[in-house]
């Protein structure tokens, strides 16, 4: 879901010349998920000594947190992490008195971002986005037609469907996390079950489509949609949107779009909070509020591709992202949304065992 940036990893940015004896403030973000720029100016406009080191995934940042001491004042985890690690008391309450610009955001996402953090009282949502189907036009309409059901997860649960596509290639997430809610609310149960028996369905049903899929990898979809070595895939939409503009530019004539499933979605999304040991707190809701401004957000989803919550910011974000629906879904979309939640580990382990059911085919 993140994006490479080649600039800030581990470099600390300030306004030395400015104040000696600057304020500082540490972020720890996920690799390549900032526009450089952003950054950099909050650094020489505040005086604050800005240290921005990164990771690579959510496991190593809830290992800095959980051991406690982690010397960070700004964090970014994703929506579930998020929830797990405010039942261990690892992140602090924002205050909103120092956070004017809290004002922007969009109160329609809020409330359903709110399921993970009640009241949305630790975290700063960022960036969001979708699960969705991004595939080849044309190579879809030679497989079903000029009726192929793209906005409707009909296309890649339907084996009448799949066996057609098959020559052509699909391919979806390696992330029972994300696969099997889908499956779990397309077929009218609960995305966040906590039931046993409703994983047997869902089982049920991904492995009536299993004999017709190429393979579950959650980055390889996307060259390979680029290049045109497969034809459908269920991922990230940001990440379709992305290797759109790489097949563009690589001048090769393929064609990558993207639909939000009429049935809807999971929606995901990270989010800055303040670990609960932060030294510089002051100086953290400073940087909040000013990513809270929408001049300051819209280019950060100009760079990224993704769409954010402040919804006087997305006014400003460029139309190929604004205006594309499923990219950043209507209030009325909205409504068929949904945000994935931990699960008890018993039912973890269902989940885990199901996946592995489902990706033998046995």
């Amino acid at each position: 879901m993140k994006k490479a940036i080649p600039l800030l990893l581990g470099a600390t940015l300030c306004a030395g010349a400015l104040q000696a004896s600057a304020a500082e403030l540490h972020v720890y973000n996920w690799a390549d998920y900032m526009l450089p720029e952003v950054p950099k100016a909050f650094a020489e406009k505040s005086g604050i000594k800005l240290t921005w080191d990164t990771y690579e995934s959510n496991e190593a940042l809830e290992a800095k947190l959980l051991a406690g001491n982690s010397g960070y004042d700004l964090v970014v985890p994703t929506n579930t992490f998020l929830e797990n690690q405010l039942k261990a008391g690892v992140y602090q309450k924002l205050d909103k008195s120092k956070l004017p610009n809290w004002q922007h955001l969009d109160a329609n996402l809020l409330q359903l971002m709110s399921a993970n953090d009640p009241g949305n009282e630790h975290a700063v949502p960022y960036m969001y986005g979708t699960v969705l189907i991004g595939y080849n036009p044309d190579k879809v309409k030679a497989a079903l037609g000029d009726d192929a059901p793209v906005n409707s997860w009909d296309l890649v649960f339907k084996p009448e469907n799949m066996e057609k596509l098959k020559s052509c290639g699909v391919a979806m997430l390696d992330s029972p996390a994300e696969i099997l809610p889908i499956a779990l609310d397309y077929l009218g149960l609960d995305p966040n079950s906590t039931n046993s028996a409703d994983y047997d369905k869902a089982t049920e049903l991904l492995l009536k489509i299993r004999p017709y899929m190429a393979y579950f990898h959650s980055a390889k979809y996307m060259t390979d949609i680029a290049n045109g070595d497969i034809c459908v895939a269920v991922g990230y939409s940001g990440s379709f949107f992305q290797f759109a503009n790489r097949a563009k530019e690589a001048g090769n004539g393929v064609v990558v779009q993207w639909k939000l499933p009429k049935e809807g979605a999971p929606l995901w999304y990270d989010s800055f909070a303040i670990p609960a040991d932060a030294k510089n707190v002051d100086e953290a809701h400073a940087f909040l509020n000013n990513l809270l401004d929408p001049k300051v957000v819209a280019p950060i989803s100009d760079f990224l591709g993704y769409p954010n919550p402040n919804k006087d910011g997305m006014a400003l974000v460029s139309a190929a992202i604004r205006d594309d629906a499923d990219l950043s879904p209507s209030a009325e979309a909205q409504k068929n949304l949904y945000v994935l939640k931990p699960l008890p580990q018993k039912i973890e382990r269902v989940r885990t065992r199901a996946w592995s059911k489902i990706k033998t085919g046995t």
